[in-house]
């Protein structure tokens, strides 16, 4: 009944927005009694910020499993765009994006939406220092890469709610970030010696995230 509730909550959050869905028509759709919906949520707050936290954790551990079950040789960060993308671009995110809206004029749920915000980026940094680990001497920007990426991509979301279904920029920008992550995620340091002085050409200051 719980799990039928929070789904019911992310439908109705994608499909009606956050100021038309109501904890009646949430109950409705997962076909339980008024009574039964209060008991596990009370308010409209607690019922839509769990069901958006229990769906983010839900793909985050797809794409766990996703980036996982990729062949040996792939294009690690050229498929970790992808497959962001591709979680990124469907109801759960913009069933998201209502209660962010919503968040900036109501402090209750923007201290709920900030404490989740925090938690995902908190998970998707440990799933890239899981994935990226350093090699061939190799810096890892692991406190900014994954964020990047992911305000990246909410940004192109957003956009794609007024550009064209057919835009090609949304191939450019995708194929841009590729570069642009692989950039951010393996910057070397100049070869020197321990002694010697860093020079203005030097590049990388080692993992961030760690």
């Amino acid at each position: 009944m719980r799990l039928r509730l929070l789904d019911a909550a992310v439908d109705c959050l994608y499909e009606l927005g956050y100021s038309g869905t109501t904890t009646i028509e949430v109950a409705a759709r997962a076909g339980v009694s008024r009574g039964a919906q209060l008991h596990h949520f009370p308010t409209k707050e607690k019922l839509v910020t769990e069901a958006v936290r229990h769906v983010l954790a839900k793909r985050l551990d797809e794409f766990r499993g996703a980036f996982a079950s990729l062949p040996g040789g792939a294009d690690k960060v050229g498929a970790a765009v992808d497959i962001l993308w591709k979680k990124l671009s469907c109801k759960v995110f913009y069933a998201w994006l209502e209660l962010v809206v919503a968040a900036r004029t109501d402090v209750a749920l923007r201290e709920a939406v900030a404490e989740i915000a925090g938690q995902f980026l908190d998970q998707v940094q440990a799933t890239a220092r899981d994935f990226f680990a350093p090699v061939d001497g190799s810096q890892l920007s692991l406190e900014t890469a994954p964020i990047f990426a992911f305000a990246a991509m909410q940004g192109l979301a957003l956009d794609r709610i007024v550009w064209p279904a057919d835009d090609a920029r949304l191939d450019r920008v995708l194929n841009a970030m590729r570069t642009l992550a692989t950039m951010a995620l393996r910057a070397h340091d100049s070869p020197r010696s321990a002694s010697s002085e860093p020079t203005p050409n030097a590049i990388g200051s080692g993992p961030a995230g760690a």
